[in-house]
């Protein structure tokens, strides 16, 4: 399900852009990302959520209102979709019997008291999905896939999978979110990037967010990721506070999730290994 069935067109963008996902209710991240943009000389117009601003961590209200005061061109992630629509559950796309779906109840519940009527509604409106063009690579942006608002596309998933997307809404480069984990593809028709996300550590055994950088390169364009080091001890105290599972919260400050149920062999064998994507050129 996509209640927000749009694709919003920003046209021609020159870049460089910032690309960013899963703020996850981090407000101390999010915080972190912004100033990280503001030192970089990067305005609003120039910053991409790929969407889930609400999810694991304690200040779900406070963490939509600031990106909304900022102004980011933001898509909606199936945890905008279901506390804008008011849906029981977040629609992570976690199999029912897992550790995931189980650690969900408890800060879904968080997230679902304290967001707001009028955060509600502004969630419910966000674009599906955005498209632009930058130094004349087509761009398409999604949380999961581009037929499928939770789908879990990894590095490991197969080109053939990522190709089909790619060919479904007609772009050179799609940029995906969801999964947790920075990576990018680049194939002779086309490339798949994902920018990680700020709100949680990458599974590598480090306390730092990423987000993703676009910039023109000649003709073509430089993709690069970038660490986000932020108040992570300040982020699990607050979610302390709020009384949220400790499982999250202890994976803010040790780099580590909880659980891997939704991770694929090959992404799974690589946890606690510090990762260093290599920029592209796409």
């Amino acid at each position: 399900m996509n209640s927000a069935s749009t694709t919003r067109d920003l046209g021609d963008l020159s870049g460089p852009l910032m690309v960013f996902g899963g703020p996850y209710s981090n407000l101390q991240a999010t915080r972190a990302l912004l100033v990280s943009a503001q030192q970089r000389g990067l305005a609003a117009h120039q910053l991409i959520c790929t969407g889930d601003s609400v999810a694991y961590c304690a200040d779900a209200q406070a963490t939509v209102t600031l990106l909304r005061q900022a102004g980011v061109h933001w898509i909606q992630g199936n945890c905008e979709e279901s506390l804008g629509n008011r849906v029981e559950d977040c629609g992570c796309g976690f199999a029912p019997d897992s550790s995931c779906a189980a650690l969900s109840i408890g800060w879904y519940r968080h997230a679902d008291r304290v967001i707001s009527d009028d955060s509600r509604s502004w969630l419910r409106k966000l674009p599906a999905q955005l498209r632009f063009t930058c130094n004349g690579r087509r761009i398409h942006v999604v949380h999961g896939a581009a037929d499928q608002i939770n789908r879990f596309v990894f590095e490991s998933t197969p080109r053939e999978d990522k190709q089909q997307q790619l060919d479904l809404v007609q772009a050179d480069v799609l940029i995906g979110g969801h999964c947790g984990l920075p990576f990018g593809q680049t194939w002779r028709t086309g490339a798949w990037l994902n920018a990680g996300v700020i709100g949680l550590p990458a599974n590598d055994g480090t306390t730092d967010g990423w987000y993703m950088l676009l910039a023109p390169e000649g003709e073509r364009l430089r993709a690069s990721w970038h660490r986000l080091k932020y108040d992570a001890p300040a982020a699990a105290q607050a979610m302390r506070d709020a009384g949220l599972p400790t499982a999250y919260r202890d994976a803010l400050l040790s780099g580590l999730w909880p659980n891997m149920d939704i991770l694929p062999a090959a992404e799974r064998s690589r946890q606690g290994q510090r990762l260093q994507p290599a920029s592209l050129l796409i």
